[in-house]
């Protein structure tokens, strides 16, 4: 497993070894110990999964408020997309940047988006499903979100179409205006 250090301080990118022969290919999506060997030490709760019809389907930007915050373990395992994660630690050195990759079935890498940061992704296939680990479960009362479009982050989309939004989305306030109580610790 190839741990890969983003611009971003904790967004990762892992690179599964991927065994193959006549059969197929096996591969291990997540392992304590080398997380752990990488500075990583994280207690998953839950696996989500969520499957997008349409080319373009966006989801995010998303985040949970402390002290429901979540880190997640991301990967897509059909289709393709482009993950994108966005620094909202007030006082960061990187506040507002985003940082952002192509997790596809075939290259199966993993973005890891710690406590902190705003996830979202769009898809780049029709029929995509993506899975992904969480470190605290889902609630309701701490779910927060920016627009996906906001110019003050400025995200580079890949492809040039009105995305797919869910109500939610259409209607989540710029980075300025969005409620956030991270900050930034050395």
């Amino acid at each position: 497993m190839n741990i890969i250090e983003t611009k971003l301080q904790g967004v990762k990118v892992i690179e599964p070894r991927v065994f193959g022969d006549h059969r197929g290919w096996f591969m291990e999506t997540y392992s304590a110990n080398k997380f752990k060997e990488a500075g990583v030490d994280l207690d998953f709760v839950q696996d989500n999964q969520s499957f997008s019809a349409t080319k373009g389907t966006l989801r995010g930007l998303h985040y949970q408020l402390s002290p429901k915050a979540q880190t997640k373990l991301v990967r897509c395992t059909r289709g393709a997309i482009f993950d994108v994660a966005v620094d909202i630690r007030k006082e960061s050195p990187t506040y507002g940047q985003w940082y952002g990759v192509e997790l596809t079935s075939e290259n199966k890498k993993q973005l890891l988006v710690p406590k902190g940061f705003a996830h979202a992704f769009m898809t780049l296939t029709a029929d995509t499903e993506v899975q992904y680990k969480v470190d605290e479960v889902y609630a309701p009362e701490c779910d927060r979100g920016i627009i996906w479009d906001d110019p003050a982050i400025g995200i580079e989309w890949p492809i040039d179409i009105e995305p797919v939004l869910s109500e939610k989305d259409e209607k989540a306030p710029f980075l300025e205006d969005a409620e956030n109580n991270f900050r930034f610790e050395e």
